[in-house]
């Protein structure tokens, strides 16, 4: 049976969190991605978290306009849902396994999502922006209190 629990939302705050220590992690920066790690003691889970929303897309079944799947198309399925399952089972060892999880979600990216002319960074950073535009569609607006210096115009009005 699938796994098809949704996703809890993403913040924009966790978004951005996880993309600079995936590009750290990619760019072989060990002290940022040190630093990126220390800063968010969740980052195992924000890894799988973000890795999940690139790899169930990619490797989903295509919808009915695709026409019949094919064989291939369900072991590419069944493929991405054993990947993900085995970097959230990984996660649960604690904040050391992060580092290898960017590394797989890293190695997803270059093998499904980059093209000949573009490089693992640009690519992470399309992603990234995606990611949090998608976390900021998701964050509820709430309403901005400003203090002004002069009272409202309907109080000025009324004097």
């Amino acid at each position: 049976m699938p796994d098809i629990t949704p996703l809890a939302p993403m913040t924009p705050h966790t978004a951005i969190s996880a993309f600079n220590y995936l590009r750290a992690v990619q760019a072989d920066d060990a002290d940022a991605a040190r630093e990126f790690a220390g800063a968010e003691t969740r980052m195992p889970e924000l890894l799988v978290d973000v890795a999940t929303r690139i790899v169930v897309p990619v490797t989903a079944l295509p919808g009915p306009e695709a026409g019949e799947p094919c064989a291939d198309t369900f072991a590419l399925e069944a493929l991405g849902r054993v990947f993900v399952t085995s970097l959230r089972i990984w996660a649960q060892a604690g904040a050391g396994t992060a580092d290898g999880i960017a590394r797989a979600v890293i190695d997803f990216v270059q093998q499904f999502l980059t093209e000949d002319h573009e490089d693992v960074a640009d690519t992470l950073r399309q992603l990234e922006a995606t990611g949090v535009g998608q976390a900021l569609d998701r964050t509820p607006h709430r309403p901005v209190r400003t203090r002004c210096a002069s009272p409202p115009c309907s109080a000025r009005a009324a004097r």
